[in-house]
């Protein structure tokens, strides 16, 4: 460790600008309504969002109780698609950012 001190070595840093692309993430909120069935909402899951079966249904069961419920997270680019294919089966959703929290 001595030699270290009688022997100073120059390090140059390099600055390098780094551009980083942050994109908020997005939740897919699906709504419940008293017209659209369990059945179609879990199938309308399985087919938009790629959810399987147990997922869709639990996904649905939440979706009943709350009220509503974030079923899928990404980029609002992935998700939109999504939210258009599920209103036009006549089911709410809506895209919402996430929290900071």
């Amino acid at each position: 460790m001595p030699e270290l001190l009688n022997n100073p070595r120059t390090v140059e840093l390099e600055d390098v600008d780094v551009m980083t692309a942050y994109e908020a993430p997005y939740s897919l909120i699906v709504w419940n309504d008293e017209v659209n069935t369990f059945e179609w909402v879990i199938e309308t899951l399985i087919e938009v969002c790629g959810h399987s079966q147990e997922q869709a249904e639990q996904c649905a069961m939440i979706i009943h109780t709350k009220g509503k419920y974030a079923v899928k997270r990404g980029s609002y680019d992935d998700l939109k698609p999504q939210c258009d294919a599920i209103t036009e089966r006549g089911i709410g959703a809506t895209i919402e950012v996430l929290s900071e929290s």
